[in-house]
């Protein structure tokens, strides 16, 4: 702890325990107006309901923005200089904590996110080990309870059959789990006001509204629109320098256009993952791409075993093979682009 006065001068340090009732008696040993600052981290959300009532501001900051922490040496006694420092400059870039009513659907959100990864790395698992053995698995069917033994007799190896039905065994577990937490995630959602308000958004369902009303919270921590799309990684990032001159002792603007440098990569993932899906649904729906993929897809699966259906993983697949063709990576630039807007 590094606890400076307005002047900026160090007034006292100390190592304390992190343990509530410890970290309180510090803090009220402290007199005056109290300004607080710590990283965003582990114990991040639980030390800002700690301390809010007992100061008059809590910033919890992003690490990832600090850079003056970075420079010189680096421990514990320094960087809590440092960061007092920047509470008092004001150069720390808070990140956002509130909203306790809606803790229980982002918990949930964070859970239904975290299976379905998890659920999507066991089926991985299970075809590369059919395709380790040259057994070709495109599609759907391999997951399948009812074709599981015709598929488990492919495998002459007894070690390897094991290891194939442990892996069944953890993808059922995880099915049913996430069943169960996409059922109390939907019955959440359904008891705040914007849920009914989202889903007459095309392309958001009952699952990407739950989780856009988890992740953001609320649309008033944002002071603008743009802020709120640079938060989803749908906003432009430009460069420029020179941007004035002098011209016969006036002051004129260069006509240069700032340059692009894509999308920001200081965003949510979630957020961008949920926004990108839709807008590629939709397309899939709408657009080219609906002409193209039936085809890619037929042809992919006839090879095997005459399935026309694409799986979770193979859809991706299909859309990264045709953004190599002009007609969607023109269709897909203006779309990022009415998005940004």
């Amino acid at each position: 702890m590094a606890v400076r006065d307005a002047a900026g001068k160090l007034v006292t340090e100390s190592i304390i325990e992190t343990k509530a009732t410890t970290i309180l008696e510090f803090i009220r040993g402290i007199r005056g107006s109290l300004w607080i600052t710590f990283e965003e981290g582990t114990s991040a959300a639980w030390l800002y309901d700690l301390l809010k009532p007992h100061a008059t501001k809590v910033i919890v900051c992003n690490p990832r923005k600090n850079a003056l922490l970075n420079a010189g040496n680096k421990n514990d006694r320094v960087d809590a200089r440092k960061l007092s420092d920047l509470l008092r400059a004001g150069l720390l870039t808070p990140v956002y904590h509130g909203e306790n009513g809606m803790r229980t659907l982002r918990e949930l959100g964070r859970s239904y996110i975290t299976v379905t990864k998890d659920l999507t790395h066991v089926m991985n698992r299970v075809k590369a080990l059919y395709r380790s053995w040259a057994i070709p698995c495109a599609g759907e069917k391999v997951y399948s309870p009812r074709r599981r033994h015709a598929w488990l007799e492919r495998l002459t190896e007894a070690g390897v059959r094991r290891r194939a039905e442990q892996l069944y065994q953890q993808l059922d577990a995880l099915r049913r789990i996430r069943r169960e937490v996409r059922t109390e995630l939907l019955a959440e959602s359904q008891k705040h006001p914007a849920h009914q308000l989202l889903r007459q958004i095309p392309q958001l369902g009952p699952i990407r509204v739950a989780l856009l009303i988890g992740l953001i919270q609320t649309p008033h921590r944002f002071r603008t629109k743009r802020q709120l799309w640079a938060y989803c990684g749908l906003a432009l990032q430009t460069r420029a320098s020179g941007e004035y001159r002098f011209s016969g002792g006036e002051l004129q603007a260069s006509k240069k256009l700032p340059a692009l440098r894509g999308l920001n990569v200081n965003h949510n993932h979630d957020l961008k993952n949920l926004f990108k899906g839709a807008a590629m649904h939709r397309r899939y729906l709408y657009g080219s791409a609906r002409r193209f993929l039936p085809e890619l897809a037929g042809q992919r699966h006839e090879a095997v075993d005459g399935a026309s259906d694409i799986g979770p993983e193979d859809s991706g697949d299909s859309f990264s093979g045709l953004e190599e063709r002009s007609t969607l990576r023109s269709r897909r630039i203006e779309t990022a682009n009415s998005l940004s807007v």
